[in-house]
């Protein structure tokens, strides 16, 4: 029996208010008792002899007067070999454990073990007896599909540990020691490859932590050229319902430079999700050639599943990074949606009767996100290598409202902000990140002045545009009608992109910056046309020869001679007057 035993004396929904004799901590997991059924829970306020608690579980069939029982134990993530190629919900639960046990909807009250404790590594010894190591620092490795998967030194250990003892190359599982450290004759442990770790407190055992100015090319044009991220950095992609947020997150996670994807389906419709679990095994690995699903591990809690495990699926996926950032690899969290998450804290918050802020949302909402961002970064690790974290979460505003909460407070913190907006969706301007107000603090693959110049031409179209919705094409200028084709040659051959075809889906950072310069070096011609009918003309010609320049790959030499031929079509018609 459990040492520390509390009563159920209030339910209100999936909170709990239980009294209690002996210490409990915040955020100390415990398993609330109904029948048969052990339902997991988390502290989330403690007052006085009395502890709220948020269940992971739907709490029907609980009453007053039920037992709890308090574990003594954080939530905690297991970490080591194995992880990658899963599908977990949001309590690190194996899905496709749970399925084969209980079939396709999930029972409640049943947890299964993260880690296959049968299967077994092949381990090799890195260090050797008599070394001094601290806490991240490398004993072994292990091959884990495409990696060289590190047994380390348990994260959190204070002090150097001497090595007493190491195991010999072979195979063991990862709960066997691999290895015996002591700091003295009465601080000596075993070492397995399995070690947890609290989900909520960030993994820290590295010597630096770096300013992230690394360019992240994703191979997205719109991204990488105008407004890039960076290894380690942060960004968000706000946008209403349909404008493509789960695909541009997808062809992200497929062509990123980046080792391992951890994507966190926190509170999305259950059906995109599943279409991610169906697609990614089948998705060719264009680093590889193998499935995508090799370097990816899925946290998945949909919106079916229950609101307060949208929170610890947030806190799973984001220790996992950290995890294989220690590895010395460069990690890409995806987190989708985190206006769900949000709305998981809303609900708590409301239940735990707090003073609400803007829209109901908890007051400290802002700090709350905060803290989930400040975790990505790129670290140089105890070894000399470096590891990365980059998180790029979507919001999903009532309404495509970017002044609502939680875009508001995830605009404070990420370093950079790619808007969808519902016009360009509509108008099948894929991707739909609305060049116009989007932005990011990063260094990209262009010049600065090169970019400035190609956002005036769209700026300066746009305006165009608008005033042509009043007056029409005929109270507009010859030279504004030109600008305006300019911007929207731009627009279509550059910020969009072909994700079916197999060249233009993905434009690596080399061809990034030829394009770039060849089509700003056209657009900063003086063209000259006698009528607007003639211009018009002109651009749809020029712009079709440039989308089959898009679709022709850079190694063939049909790719100089459309380049050419595209520089010789603007020479017809420039001003050199």
């Amino acid at each position: 029996m459990a040492e520390n035993i509390g009563r159920i004396v209030g339910v209100n929904g999936n909170l709990l208010t239980v009294e209690f004799s002996k210490p409990v901590f915040q955020n100390e997991t415990a398993f609330a008792l109904s029948n048969d059924l052990r339902l997991k829970s988390e502290v989330v306020r403690i007052r006085g002899d009395y502890a709220e608690l948020q269940v992971f579980e739907d709490t029907r069939g609980l009453k007053i007067g039920d037992r709890l029982e308090f574990s003594q134990e954080l939530l905690a993530a297991e970490l080591g070999p194995g992880l990658l190629a899963q599908v977990y919900d949001g309590l690190q639960n194996p899905l496709s454990d749970l399925a084969e046990a209980h079939g396709f909807f999930l029972k409640r009250g049943v947890y299964f073990q993260t880690l296959d404790r049968e299967a077994v590594w092949k381990f090799t010894p890195q260090a050797r007896e008599g070394d001094t190591l601290s806490s991240g620092e490398t004993l072994g490795t292990v091959p884990e599909g495409l990696f060289s998967h590190r047994i380390m030194v348990p994260f959190g250990l204070k002090g150097r540990y001497t090595v007493s003892w190491i195991a010999d190359a072979g195979e063991y599982t990862v709960e066997q020691p691999i290895a015996r450290i002591k700091k003295d004759k009465e601080n000596e442990r075993d070492v397995s490859m399995l070690q947890h770790w609290p989900v909520k407190i960030p993994i820290q055992d590295y010597s630096e932590r770096l300013r992230p100015n690394q360019p992240l090319n994703t191979k997205i044009r719109i991204i990488d050229t105008f407004f890039p991220i960076a290894k380690g950095g942060t960004y968000c992609i706000p946008g209403p319902f349909g404008a493509g947020k789960t695909v541009i997150q997808q062809l992200t996670s497929r062509h990123a430079d980046v080792d391992v994807v951890v994507v966190a389906a926190c509170g999305e419709r259950a059906g995109e999700v599943v279409e991610t679990i169906r697609e990614f095994p089948e998705l060719k690995d264009p680093k590889t050639g193998r499935s995508l699903m090799e370097r990816t591990i899925i946290i998945c809690n949909t919106s079916s599943m229950p609101v307060a495990a949208r929170e610890a699926s947030v806190y799973t996926a984001v220790t996992v990074s950290e995890y294989y950032r220690q590895m010395g690899l460069n990690v890409l969290l995806l987190a989708d949606s985190t206006s769900r998450w949000a709305q998981a804290l809303r609900e708590v918050s409301g239940r735990l009767e707090e003073i609400p802020g803007e829209e109901a949302f908890p007051a400290y909402l802002e700090s709350v996100i905060a803290a989930f961002y400040e975790r990505a970064g790129q670290v140089r690790l105890k070894d000399g290598h470096f590891g990365s974290v980059t998180i790029g979460g979507t919001v999903s505003p009532a309404g495509g409202n970017f002044e609502e909460p939680v875009t508001q407070s995830t605009l404070k913190v990420v370093g950079a902000f790619h808007g969808l907006s519902r016009d360009r969706s509509d108008a099948r301007r894929y991707p739909a990140i609305e060049p116009l107000e989007s932005w990011s603090t990063y260094p990209g693959l262009v010049e600065r002045e090169q970019l400035k110049a190609a956002q005036s031409i769209i700026r300066q179209g746009s305006e165009i545009a608008q005033m042509m919705k009043v007056i029409g094409e005929e109270g507009t200028t010859l030279e504004d009608f030109v600008l305006y084709l300019k911007a929207e040659f731009l627009d279509r051959v550059y910020l969009q992109q072909d994700a079916f075809d197999p060249v233009d889906g993905a434009t690596a950072a080399k061809r990034q910056t030829h394009v770039f310069d060849r089509l700003l070096f056209i657009l900063n011609k003086a063209l000259h046309f006698e009528t607007k009918d003639e211009a018009r003309a002109f651009f749809h010609k020029l712009t079709q020869a440039a989308v089959d320049w898009n679709r022709t790959s850079m190694d063939r030499d049909e790719f100089k001679e459309q380049e050419q031929a595209l520089i010789e079509l603007a020479d017809e018609v420039a001003d050199y007057a």
